[in-house]
């Protein structure tokens, strides 16, 4: 049996032994480390297995709600926007349950140091404990900026820590760095398939640099923007390392219209050289999750403002076409950059895994709806009826690509970006997908400058086509709405969830060889019992359209033409406040030395 599957599967053991209340009750943790365990290197494995709660395929979900992707179904920050949530309803994120994974960490920092191993070991084993606190620690900050810093193991009578106000986000923050840089720094650099390494952490350590960086340069309300340059500053050194030292290369076989596809749609990722830590899963060992919902109308959905930020496959803008606005949905794939064809459903793509889509297998023609899009993802769809296969797809979580990205992104931030050093990290991506070379001295994009107008470097340009080089390459894996926060640019949550671009009633070709598969119809109209056929004898699709408020199935911005409508109002992003988010109002009835803040 493979390293890897040993490591799911006692992780899989151990996840459904954490859920079971029964076995907690009877078995506290603490009882069982100090009594009994924490004795050898095996000890401390399966103790740190119980701290590793990476996402799998969730990944695909989590740009929903930025402007990559939008969603039906129930979200936060969608509900916040629109009224619908505030500091009394806001129940999340603070209670014991949240900080459940941080105790662990701690109480693993206490008693590590028992095993009968080396002092190099235990710098090792030191290491993870603390990576792991760190990490824990970055998605508070993320969230509610200043937090409480605990690194012991709380008991009922630790009074001080359990009403302890809110640490200010620079002690936190400096705290979270010395944890990374312990682990980076004495964590092994090999590691088995699916556990972190050295360089797991210095990758995401890396990222945090990053963020903070970026954060406190955009964010003058915390009053850090002469700090942002020493993290920026780490980000690329760290970033460097890893390209220097770790042994990393992107993946491709000289396919430029199949390589990235293929990274998300794999049996086998075990020596993939791009892939810095992933989930790895074995049919009846491990079964991965295919989550069919990506391709359907059910909740998710791509949007149309991701597809135009797509470059040309000659490196121009696709926004500087002339009246690119109502492209049709075949127009807009023509001479595209690669990667949009691999991550959208395109004109021409034929639908195999048909679980959630009502039109069914074979060529694939949109199913509009409302509240719909009418685009689909196909990146990291799994489209095949094998359940064998489904269930050994593994899944990239940590690649390569981001750590090129995170270098040149902190670079141009700075504004110290060379071409040398553009050739050796965005211009690896695009010659992946065959897409010409980016250069120092790049025009800008108008409508980027006009998205990002509040960037600030001496290298603006490049700064925009990083931005979007990062949203291309890391489409719909969850980092959007992060970069959003962090750039200062909340503000384009409040754009349209704009879906395909129709110009008026009557038949429309979706697949692209010139014959209609889909008829509008006015709102008054009725739809025939019996559809017309088309030449290839395909019944044809009806629809009767509309704006909102009208009893139709596809909403349209100009009732009768324009693109499809998902969401009648997103509402409003407040600036500074819905940055963050409140502490449960709950929480503050139990510990009066905890406040909210900006405007909370």
């Amino acid at each position: 049996m493979n390293t890897y599957i040993k490591f799911a599967t006692v992780a899989a053991v151990l996840a459904l032994s954490s859920c079971n209340d029964d076995f907690m009750d009877r078995i506290p943790e603490t009882e069982i480390s100090r009594e009994s365990f924490f004795n050898t290197a095996d000890d401390l494995d399966l103790y740190l297995i119980g701290l590793y709660d990476f996402s799998g395929i969730g990944i695909y979900q989590a740009d929903a709600t930025t402007d990559n992707a939008s969603t039906t179904g129930n979200m936060e920050i969608k509900n916040i926007m629109t009224g619908n949530a505030s500091a009394a309803t806001i129940t999340t994120g603070w209670g014991r349950e949240n900080w459940e994974q941080l105790r662990k960490a701690n109480f693993f920092l206490e008693n590590f140091d028992k095993a009968q191993i080396s002092e190099s070991e235990k710098a090792h084993y030191e290491g993870l404990g603390r990576y792991f606190r760190a990490r824990f620690y970055v998605e508070k900050v993320k969230r509610f900026s200043d937090v409480p810093w605990i690194d012991k193991t709380l008991e009922v009578n630790d009074e001080e820590y359990l009403t302890a106000g809110r640490d200010p986000r620079e002690l936190v923050v400096s705290k979270i760095m010395e944890d990374f840089e312990y682990a980076a720094t004495h964590v092994h650099a090999s590691a088995s398939l699916g556990a972190v390494s050295k360089w797991v952490v210095l990758q995401e350590y890396s990222r945090f640099a990053l963020y903070e960086g970026t954060y406190r340069k955009y964010h003058n309300e915390l009053n850090l923007t002469a700090t942002a340059n020493a993290f920026l500053e780490k980000a690329h050194s760290l970033s460097d390392q890893i390209m220097r030292e770790g042994g990393f290369a992107i993946h491709t076989t000289g396919n430029p219209n199949a390589d990235y596809a293929s990274l998300f749609f794999s049996e086998n990722l075990d020596n993939n050289k791009e892939v810095i830590l992933g989930r790895f899963y074995s049919n009846n060992v491990l079964n991965a999750d295919s989550w069919p919902g990506m391709f359907g109308n059910y909740e998710y959905y791509p949007l149309r403002d991701l597809l135009q930020s797509y470059l040309m496959k000659d490196g121009s803008f696709f926004t500087s076409q002339a009246g690119y606005e109502r492209f049709s949905f075949v127009k807009e794939f023509e001479n595209r950059d690669p990667r949009l064809s691999q991550s959208y459903a395109y004109p021409g793509w034929e639908l195999v895994y048909s679980h959630t889509y009502a039109q069914g297998a074979g060529l694939y023609v949109q199913q509009l709806a409302k509240n719909f899009s009418g685009y689909h993802q196909i990146k990291g769809f799994q489209n095949t009826l094998s359940l064998e296969t489904r269930n050994n797809l593994d899944i990239p979580l940590y690649r390569y690509a981001e750590v090129l990205l995170n270098f040149a992104e902190a670079k141009a931030e700075l504004g110290i970006l060379t071409q040398a050093d553009l050739d050796r990290s965005i211009n690896i991506l695009r010659d992946r997908v065959g897409m010409p070379h980016l250069l120092v001295g790049q025009a800008i994009d108008p409508l980027m400058a006009a998205k990002y107008a509040n960037v600030i470097s001496e290298q603006r340009n490049l700064v925009f086509e990083v931005r979007r080089e990062r949203r291309v390459e890391l489409a719909f894996e969850g980092f959007r709405f992060s970069d959003l926060m962090r750039w200062n640019a909340g503000k384009l949550l409040e754009n349209k969830r704009e879906g395909i671009y129709f110009a008026g009633l009557g038949k429309h070709d979706m697949t692209g060889d010139g014959i209609p598969d889909v008829v509008l119809l006015q709102a008054s109209a009725s739809i025939p019992e019996v559809k017309e056929k088309n030449s290839l004898g395909r019944e044809l699709q009806y629809y009767r359209v509309g704006t909102f408020g009208q009893d139709v199935g596809v909403f349209l911005s100009e009732g009768n033409s324009g693109t499809v409508e998902t969401i009648e109002r997103t509402g409003t992003f407040e600036e500074p406040k819905y940055y963050y988010r409140p502490i449960p109002q709950s929480e503050i009835l139990l510990n009066g030395n905890l406040t909210q803040i900006f405007g909370w």
